[in-house]
Formats: structure tokens, C-alpha cells, sequence
């Protein structure tokens, strides 16, 4: 009798790692199938809205127009709008590109957007529309699988756990043995059988995306529970904003008798443009009659632009800076905590990051479909190998019975 092998302890380990990576993957593959697939198509929501809603999201630009006083603007949605009023402007760097008026109903945490174009002031409607419902089923599915929030947000949230377990556990596992291995493990075998090239996508693909699939499950756990979110502030030394009633602390702060202000939202605007001296899109918070300043955000655009926000407080009545928020100025420790959901989404670096996602959640679409196969697949040569050695032992007995 020849003696089995003793396994060596990089074996033991790489065996109970690949037993985790296994069960884990059973258990939570199709939840997970569900989350990256919905990641994945969220991922371009904005540019697939530009080209199925371009009727209302996009403008001609009549040649040598200018843009109307946004004063007009407002007012228009606000008449065709008809309940409440309006917060908020958003001016597109791009000229092609429609306004959008927030109006925001009274007991409303948060406005509807109401396109308007700049140079003709027609009312091109609101931006909910079929597309952003398909979107936001697409959000509900992503973040709760469409039940209670109560019940689907800490399923997600304990399957994303799950998900960050298979990715290291599968890190793990793609080590070879042997170090003239390594290259095998890069690569697909394309001219191999299919189930050696569907063992190669699985392992070299979940490779390449590992890295931007640990930083989604890192940052998607915030939205799942609130203990980790809390946890996470404190270990980057940031303090947790306090969520409470909007604008009592500014009522209380700034009541006093209305006074009008004599300048436009243009004057604001050109104030913000010379400080924030660079292309991008602006959101005016218009001023309520009791504030003393007008805020005017920033964003950078481009293929490769960051997704922090600038900010300025304009006085109302001067135009005169009375704070200056720059992005690039915060301690990085601010600038991760204020880009989770950029870093989450890809957009943290606009286009180019984008890209990176949606390929890394197509891969991890795949990676339960893939990692299953492999697992019916060595079933069915177990199964193989125990009915070889029954018949193997069939035809040896009577040998054995006659001696």
C-alpha cells in the first residue's frame, strides 16, 4: 500500500479557504447575482437618461442666443409647476444641457427637478419620468431586493459581508502552489475545453476586479447598517453629521424682519464663477427671506474630473464672499468620508472610474454563475471518480473469492 501524502499547512489552509469561499458563495450567490447586476446597470444611469429622456434633458442652442435671467426661469416653473416653491437651480456646464428648478412642496424632505431651457424658457417637464422609474426599481432592487427596508436592507448588507469574504477568501485561493504557476493564473486558456475556460474566468477575472470589488463592498456597507457607518467615522477621525429637521437651527439663527436684496442671481453667479474658476456645473440654494447668505456649489466635469464639491457663501445684499469651502483643502480623511457614495458608484473620477465599475460589476455579475458551474462540475467528476471505484471493486471480487 502506498501512503497519502501529508498535506503541508499552506495546503490545510488553502483547503479551508476554498471550503469558505464554497458554502458562502451557495448561500448568498443568487442575492449577490441580484446586486451586482442592478450595480451594474446603475452604474450609467445618468448618461442612459440623457439618451432616452433627451426630450426634456437636453436643448437646441439657437445661434448667438443668450440665456435668460434666472429669475425667469424660476418663476416660470413655478407657474407651471403650481404647488410650492422654489429651492434650488442647477446650471449645466454643458450648453446643450437643460436647466433644472428643484421645487419643493411644503412637508417635502426633498424637491422634484423641473427642466426648463435657458435661451427660450419653454418647460420641457420633470425629470421623473419612465427611465427614472425603471432606475429606481433598479435602486429599490440594489439596496433592499424591492421588500421592507426593515428586512431587505440588512439582507443585502449581511450578503455584501458575505461577498467581502469571497473576495478575499477567493484571493486566497488564486495563489498557486508553485511559483511557475502564477502566469497560468493571469490568463484565460481560450482554445482549452469549456469548462477549463470557464474555470479561467471565474479565477483571472475575479482577480483583476478584486481591488475595486473590496472598495464596493467596503462602501456599500454603509448604507446597510447603521452601527458600521458610525464605526466608520470613527476610525477616520470624522465627525457624524446629525440628522434632524432641515432649517430650524437656520430660522432660529437668522429671524429677523425681510429684507429685499437688489441683486440678481446673476451677480451671485459671476461672483462664484470668479472664485470658482474652473468648468463646471453650479447649484444655487436660492436665498429664503430670512437668510443672510446665497450658497452656490461647484462641480468639476470632464472624462477624468473628481466628484468633490466647492462651495461659497455670498453676503445677499454685497455679493461679498463670507466663506469659501474648497474640496481639494479638506484632510483626506473629510474627502473620503464626503465621497463614499462617489467612491460606491464609480463617479468619484467622473467617466474614467465609471468605466472601471461597470466592467468590475459585469465580472462580478458573472462570478456566481461561473464559481457555480465549477462547483456542479467537480459533483459530477466525485461522482464520477466513487462510481468508477464501485465497479472497480465489482470486478475484483470474484477474483478474490476464487483464490
Amino acid at each position: 500500500m502506498t501512503k497519502s501524502k501529508k498535506k503541508t499547512p499552506w495546503q490545510k489552509t488553502r483547503k479551508l479557504f476554498n471550503d469558505i469561499h464554497l458554502w458562502l458563495g451557495i448561500g448568498a450567490g443568487l442575492i449577490l447575482f441580484v446586486v451586482c447586476l442592478t450595480g451594474t446597470i446603475y452604474t450609467f444611469r445618468s448618461e442612459i437618461e440623457e439618451i432616452v429622456d433627451a426630450s426634456i434633458l437636453k436643448v437646441d442652442v439657437p445661434e448667438g442666443a443668450s440665456t435668460l435671467p434666472l429669475e425667469t426661469l424660476v418663476a416660470k416653473v413655478e407657474e407651471k409647476a403650481g404647488a410650492g416653491k422654489a429651492s434650488s437651480i442647477t446650471i449645466p456646464a454643458d450648453p446643450e444641457k437643460a436647466y433644472a428648478v428643484s421645487i419643493r412642496k411644503e412637508g417635502e424632505r426633498r424637491g422634484t427637478n423641473y427642466m426648463i431651457d435657458p435661451y427660450t424658457a419653454e418647460f420641457k417637464g420633470s425629470s421623473q419620468t419612465a427611465t427614472s422609474d425603471f432606475f429606481m426599481i433598479v435602486f429599490r432592487l440594489h439596496r433592499w431586493l424591492m421588500l421592507d427596508i426593515e428586512i431587505g436592507r440588512p439582507i443585502v448588507g449581511w450578503a455584501t459581508v458575505i461577498f467581502l469574504f469571497l473576495t478575499i477568501t477567493g484571493l486566497v485561493i488564486w495563489i498557486p502552489q508553485k511559483v511557475k504557476s502564477w502566469r497560468q493564473g493571469l490568463k484565460i486558456k481560450w482554445t482549452a475545453n469549456w469548462k477549463r475556460i470557464n474555470h479561467d474566468l471565474h479565477n483571472a477575472l475575479g482577480f483583476y476586479s478584486a481591488i475595486i470589488l473590496l472598495i464596493m463592498s467596503i462602501t456599500g456597507l454603509y448604507w446597510s447598517f447603521d452601527w458600521y457607518r458610525s464605526g466608520l467615522y470613527d476610525v477616520l477621525g470624522v465627525e457624524q453629521p446629525t440628522r434632524g429637521p432641515r432649517g430650524n437651527n437656520e430660522k432660529k439663527k437668522d429671524a429677523e424682519p425681510p429684507k429685499a436684496s437688489t441683486l440678481s442671481l446673476a451677480d451671485y453667479l459671476k461672483v462664484a464663477a470668479s472664485e470658482l474658476d474652473y468648468t463646471g456645473d453650479y447649484r444655487i440654494d436660492l436665498p429664503a427671506p430670512n437668510k443672510k447668505t446665497v450658497s452656490i456649489s461647484k462641480t468639476k466635469v470632464g472624462f477624468f474630473a473628481m466628484a468633490g464639491r466647492d462651495k461659497v457663501e455670498l453676503d445677499k445684499y454685497t455679493a461679498a464672499v463670507a466663506k469659501k469651502e474648497l474640496f481639494s483643502d479638506e484632510p483626506i480623511n473629510h474627502q473620503i468620508m464626503h465621497s463614499i457614495r462617489s467612491i460606491h458608484t464609480g463617479e468619484i473620477f467622473s467617466t474614467f472610474t465609471k468605466i472601471i465599475y461597470f466592467i468590475s460589476c459585469l465580472i462580478a455579475t458573472s462570478l456566481p454563475i461561473t464559481g457555480t458551474i465549477i462547483w456542479i462540475n467537480k459533483l459530477k467528476k466525485k461522482a464520477k471518480r466513487k462510481q468508477k471505484i464501485v465497479i472497480t471493486k465489482k470486478e475484483k471480487t470474484p477474483e478474490l473469492a476464487s483464490v
